[in-house]
């Protein structure tokens, strides 16, 4: 299994915990191509509060960075406002390119934001240890420790939103690569003839079935699509986890995001029934497709997650 370790709107999940001292919290950042979120998650797992932001692509990368800074602060505050709480780590979870630790981070669909220092930009607000990812491999996190995915050593964590992104579980570790990249199952060719991704190549997953693409496809939104659409988008979906779990020897994907959580059945059974017809090696046979359990906390309980794994890793005797 999984170590466990512009308007904005405000959402909190709960009252106030009741203790006699602070109690440790890790500030969680959730960076997304059409939305930004800041929230605070305990040892448990706890969502304790949560605020999310529009991603302004309008604006420069200082200015959209200070969007995060204003939810950052405000998070910082209510920890021990309102949850008696002390935050004592940061994990971010962005979407990628990124370098280590998100040193700096170059999402494909936040074009102001090339090789920006986000690690850095936080740390100067934060008096505590930062830690970042991609957000997909975050999210796997999320489902193994507390999801989908909880007590499984295999599996590839997906998520299906504005972009598409993965993380791969394999012996109970999250594969990271040369470059902390690992797991861009986004960038997996499923339609050679296809359309033009963002990233320059043709025909990959994500220029075929992520939001962003069936808007284009179809020009409507996609929350707005037709029974063949979602059909199409678990097909195109089910190819490339098809071709994971043949190559990584999985029989579990654990899939979220805004597309493929508001397609529901009709997308997870058309991917299911793809995985069917491509999984024929004796140890792909049966993989599974399932959707998210957290639903929409997996991204900032799996960047909390990546928070407090960094600081296991830091003190390993507290662990």
């Amino acid at each position: 299994m999984v170590n466990s370790l512009s308007t904005v709107t405000l959402e909190n999940a709960g009252q106030p915990e009741q203790v006699s001292e602070l109690i440790p919290l890790a500030l969680a950042i959730d960076i997304g191509g059409s939305k930004m979120a800041v929230g605070l998650v305990n040892r448990r797992g706890d969502m304790l509060d949560r605020e999310i932001a529009r991603t302004d692509k309008d604006k420069n990368a200082n200015d959209l960075f200070e969007i995060v800074a204003v939810l950052i602060k405000r998070q910082l505050l209510r920890a021990e406002e309102r949850h008696g709480g002390k935050v004592v780590v940061v994990g971010i979870g962005s979407a990628g390119p990124i370098e280590t630790d998100c040193a700096t981070v170059s999402p494909l669909n936040i074009p102001a934001w090339r090789r920006f220092p986000l690690r850095e930009a936080v740390q100067d607000i934060v008096n505590v240890p930062v830690f970042g990812d991609l957000d997909a491999k975050a999210f796997a996190l999320a489902e193994g420790w507390l999801g989908a995915a909880k007590g499984e050593s295999n599996f590839i964590g997906m998520v299906v939103s504005t972009g598409v992104g993965g993380g791969i579980v394999l012996d109970g570790r999250m594969l990271d690569g040369a470059s902390g990249n690992a797991g861009h199952i986004g960038h997996v060719i499923v339609n050679p003839d296809g359309n033009r991704c963002v990233c320059g190549a043709r025909g990959c997953l994500e220029a075929e079935a992520s939001g962003t693409a069936i808007e284009m496809i179809t020009g409507r939104p996609a929350t707005e699509p037709s029974y063949e659409i979602m059909q199409r988008t678990g097909r195109m979906v089910g190819l490339a986890v098809a071709s994971m779990c043949n190559f990584f020897d999985l029989n579990l994907a654990v899939v979220g995001g805004s597309v493929a959580l508001g397609f529901g059945p009709t997308f997870f059974a058309s991917a299911q029934a793809v995985m069917d017809e491509h999984c024929r090696l004796s140890f792909s046979q049966g993989a599974r497709i399932v959707p998210a359990r957290l639903g929409d906390r997996s991204p900032i309980v799996g960047a909390a997650a990546v928070g407090w794994r960094g600081l296991n890793r830091q003190t390993p005797a507290e662990s």
